[in-house]
């Protein structure tokens, strides 16, 4: 128990003082799914937590394409050049066969992978909902610990489950390509009531008078669907990655909405919420293991999950029959 509190207390010293392997090696103990490195983990970020939730967190999504690590690149080089200390969670698809992920963000945002300031965590969506990394609120904490004022989540793609990034940061930002419209119709409304900030990226070139018809269209769209939340309305801009233009604005906005929520008292209480509802995400995902590795469910589930697909048993009654056998008495 002592060599692993010393050990626990080595990867504090180390992350507090901002020693970005240190810093890594935290996040993998928290992602690994060996015991005995979870454990570990955990020791690290309880003890890391009071340093935490000084930064302020910002979510990325867009579809594929729409070029959000060009955008989180040009933004980071300009944060970084302010003196910020940025951290930047990027979650790779991981592939429904293997498992396995692309983890190609250090690679698609080269310049900013070798700024000082900046640090680069792409990390395994491993198929949960939204494309969130199961442990990517815990990582935000730690590089919190470490001193980053600054977090960037950048998502899988676009999907209904967006609202599990939303969960987890202060501002969420949706990244949208010049013309997007047929392609994104069936989500564009949850779209639009999630996001605090619409960015229509890409507008450069050819593209820049579509890209500015569609920032109307979005604003227009905005009007018609929500009003403020929060005392915040959400904009619509434009920018481009390439030229380096709305990259300040997209910031600004960031820093008015920060500071709005903070005056008001409205950022405490959406993170105490937040909390909340991780809490109960974990105690759902913790059920869901506890369910299924019980000894009682395990011997009965195959032939009540057959009996189901038979038509010979209704699903209601064959969960009623699973929980019974969870929950005696």
């Amino acid at each position: 128990m002592t060599e692993t509190a010393d050990e626990a207390r080595g990867y504090c010293e180390g992350v507090l003082a901002g020693d970005r392997r240190q810093v890594a090696r935290a996040i993998t103990l928290l992602e690994s799914t060996r015991a005995d490195h979870r454990a570990l983990g955990q020791q690290v970020l309880d003890q890391l937590v009071p340093h935490a939730g000084k930064a302020i967190r910002v979510g990325i999504t867009g579809p594929p394409g729409v070029g959000k690590s060009s955008f989180i690149e040009a933004l980071g080089l300009r944060l970084v050049g302010q003196g910020r200390r940025l951290a930047v969670l990027a979650v790779d698809p991981s592939s429904p066969v293997s498992g396995g992920s692309i983890l190609g963000d250090k690679t698609r945002m080269e310049e900013l992978a070798r700024e000082p300031g900046a640090y680069i965590r792409p990390s395994p969506s491993g198929g949960t909902l939204g494309g969130v990394a199961q442990r990517t609120r815990e990582a935000m904490l730690v590089v919190e610990a470490a001193g980053h004022d600054v977090v960037l989540v950048e998502t899988v793609g676009v999907g209904q489950s967006e609202v599990e990034v939303r969960a987890m940061v202060d501002l969420f930002a949706v990244l949208l390509q010049p013309g997007a419209g047929d392609d994104l119709q069936g989500i564009k409304k949850g779209l639009l009531e999630l996001a605090d900030v619409l960015v229509v990226h890409k507008a450069d070139g050819p593209q820049k008078e579509l890209a500015e018809r569609t920032r109307a269209d979005h604003e227009s769209a905005l009007q018609l669907l929500r009003g403020g939340v929060d005392g915040w309305t959400p904009r619509v801009l434009t920018a481009s990655s390439v030229r380096g233009e709305g990259i300040a604005e997209f910031w600004e906005l960031v820093l008015e909405h920060h500071e709005q929520q903070s005056r008001a008292g409205q950022l405490e209480r959406r993170r105490r919420e937040q909390t909340r509802a991780w809490l109960w995400r974990l105690l759902e995902d913790g059920l869901h293991d506890a369910f299924r590795g019980d000894p009682a469910i395990a011997a009965r589930l195959p032939e009540l999950e057959a009996a189901v697909e038979a038509s010979e048993i209704t699903a209601p009654r064959a969960a009623a029959e699973l929980l019974r056998l969870f929950r005696p008495g």
